[in-house]
């Protein structure tokens, strides 16, 4: 289907929308294709194809809403999505807050060319999907000690993305992705052990080497081998760079504009306090070129800017959309997210924290006796308290040193205390969306 049949399809959704009743509507059309290849032990496993389009559809009619979606574009499947979302939005209970933009309010977004999004080379079909994984494989089964792979896979997918609205909105938005990534194992017996690789990119010539990304995965399967249980205690905790995301991801969620709203944040009464170090900041940025959460404008229509979230250590703002905007009295921050089959909610795009002055290597060398955190599973929470714990596996240190993997262990904190005292390392990777150091952390409680 082309772009334009999908700009009708999503107009004719905003007529049937009308003539249903609706008093103000916003519709969506999602057209993806998606190839992807497995391989194991030299032979294709898997491959996937899947082209289709999906369409939503959100009325408003007074201070109620309704969502519908569907993946059927024929013309008597809009017009029963219309009636069906006018039928419900009718019996739906008031709410206050939801609504879409003025006209007015909607910026000029950047131009298209300018993010870069779509790869000009020709998409990678199948057999050139499996060649890269294959070259993966054999990279990682070089590695002295690796067993296995369990698999190793390779994806191309194309998006595009059509919103029209009755308030004047017209968009269409394409990216498209390649990806590529392996699980490995190594050891034998009850003393194997995984290790992972995965890279993604806008554009294909910007992944790295199938060879590269075999050869981390094997290397991290083979370091892990032979864990230990340290003693359990209140120990200094360095996040790697492939987990420190995650540590900010629970400051990402602490100021998204829903959970504020609920009072459901540790950070609910911290606006224009210090929730970082001084000398960091938390930067969003959705106009990066070929950047992985790059956009031109929110799913409200507002367009992308370039803010700091937090900065010198200091919480400047919540992450909103139209409806959290008007809960809390504020004005949208423009980071409205939506998909075909609700409406929209805040999230966040792509987003820095600052880089350190040191490396890696100077904080284990100064953290004495600690842990690495190289991988991390489950999660107790309390999005109220910040009261954390979570399991995590990676390498224990003495005398600054890495001296023996450990696995199977259990660290907690407190996020609000964690947060104030982290130290960045200078490793950020500036290819991911969360774009995050290795964090050193004092303080934390690790047991078996």
């Amino acid at each position: 289907m082309s772009a334009e049949n999908e700009l009708r399809l999503a107009e004719a959704l905003l007529e049937a929308a009308r003539q249903a009743g609706a008093e103000a509507a916003d519709a969506m059309v999602v057209a993806a294709t998606a190839v992807g290849v497995g391989v194991a032990e030299g032979v294709l496993e898997e491959a996937e194809r899947a082209e289709g389009v999906d369409l939503g559809l959100r009325v408003l009619i007074g201070q109620r809403q309704a969502c519908v979606s569907s993946s059927d574009p024929r013309p008597a499947t809009i017009a029963e999505m219309a009636a069906r979302a006018v039928a419900i939005a009718r019996e739906a209970p008031e709410d206050p807050y939801c609504g879409l933009a003025e006209p007015d309010q909607l910026g000029i977004a950047a131009e298209a060319a300018a993010l870069d999004l779509v790869d000009p080379a020709e998409p990678l079909d199948p057999a050139a999907l499996e060649a890269l994984a294959l070259e993966a494989e054999a990279a990682a089964l070089a590695i002295t000690g690796v067993r296995q792979v369990d698999q190793a896979s390779a994806s191309f997918s194309h998006d595009r993305v059509t919103l029209v609205a009755t308030n004047g909105l017209t968009s269409t938005t394409e990216c498209t992705a390649t990806g590529l990534g392996l699980s490995v194992i190594a050891g034998e017996g009850l003393g194997r052990e995984r290790g992972f690789a995965y890279e993604r990119r806008r554009h294909r010539a910007d992944l790295p080497t199938p060879e590269w990304i075999g050869t981390r995965a094997g290397e991290r399967a083979v370091a892990a081998l032979g864990p230990k249980k340290p003693k359990p205690g209140r120990y200094p905790v360095l996040y790697d760079e492939r987990v420190a995301a995650s540590l900010i991801a629970h400051l990402l969620s602490a100021i998204n504009g829903a959970a504020v709203a609920r009072g459901a944040s540790w950070l609910a009464e911290a606006m224009e306090t210090q929730v970082l170090p001084t000398g960091l900041s938390l930067i969003e940025d959705p106009l990066i070129p070929r950047g992985l959460a790059s956009r031109r404008h929110d799913a409200e229509g507002f367009a992308a800017l370039k803010r700091a979230l937090v900065e010198d250590g200091v919480l400047k703002s919540w992450v909103l959309d139209l409806a959290t905007a008007r809960q809390l009295g504020l004005k949208t921050t423009g980071n409205a997210r939506r998909g075909p089959g609700g409406p929209p909610s805040p999230g966040t795009t792509n987003v820095a924290l600052s880089q350190g002055a040191e490396s890696r290597d100077a904080l284990i060398a100064a953290m004495g006796t600690g842990m690495i955190v190289t991988s991390m599973l489950g999660a107790s929470i309390n999005p109220t308290t910040g009261s954390y714990s979570r399991g995590a596996s990676g390498f224990w240190v003495e005398g600054g040193e890495i001296v023996h993997p450990v696995n199977e262990i259990t660290i907690a904190g407190s996020l609000p205390e964690m947060m104030r005292t982290l130290v960045a390392a200078d490793d950020a990777d500036p290819n991911r969306a969360l774009k995050v150091p290795s964090l050193l952390v004092e303080g934390l409680t690790i047991g078996a």
